[in-house]
């Protein structure tokens, strides 16, 4: 990858991360139960994403409007991973050291949204009462589901990732 676009990724990449943790600590410090609902997370999920596009978008700019498959992608992927790790590394912090119930509370949101759902779908009360012994047994804040949890979303962002770059792509003209 051309040298000139890294940093440009890794500066959204701090930007996005600085993004996502304003968004923590605001839904903490208004209300905690906001970082279990839907709406939430779907802002955040577009959030990531738009700031991959503007990445790619700024990448294909700095090599004068033109970009390959995989200069688009890294330059999207690098500025996802770096926000993050960011707000991984902050939602760890707090949740496991500053505020420790505050995860208890969310996990307890997440019950009450889960059943909610499920009794939506009519599912059986057998079956809801096993979801939920399960979901109380598990921190969702413990470093090694934080792990899985990073592999997951790049997982994710990783596939809206290849569309984002696939439609970035713009060969030079002599290269096609």
């Amino acid at each position: 990858m051309e040298q000139s676009i890294k940093p440009n990724a890794v500066n959204y990449g701090l930007y996005l991360g600085g993004a996502m943790v304003l968004f923590t600590i605001i839904a903490y410090a208004v209300q905690i139960e906001l970082l279990a609902n839907l709406w939430y997370g779907l802002s955040i999920l577009l959030v990531v994403v738009v700031f991959g596009v503007i990445s790619a978008a700024k990448s294909k700019q700095i090599l004068g409007g033109f970009i390959s498959f995989k200069n688009s992608f890294t330059s999207y992927f690098i500025t996802v991973l770096i926000g993050l790790l960011i707000s991984l590394v902050v939602s760890y912090l707090l949740f496991n050291f500053i505020d420790p119930e505050a995860a208890e509370t969310l996990k307890n949101v997440t019950i009450e949204n889960q059943v909610k759902m499920m009794k939506g779908f009519n599912t059986p009360n057998d079956i809801i009462a096993e979801t939920v012994e399960v979901m109380e047994q598990q921190d969702n804040y413990s470093f090694i589901n934080i792990l899985k949890g990073l592999a997951g979303y790049i997982v994710m962002y990783s596939i809206i990732g290849l569309i984002v770059a696939a439609v970035m792509k713009k060969n030079t003209p002599d290269a096609q």
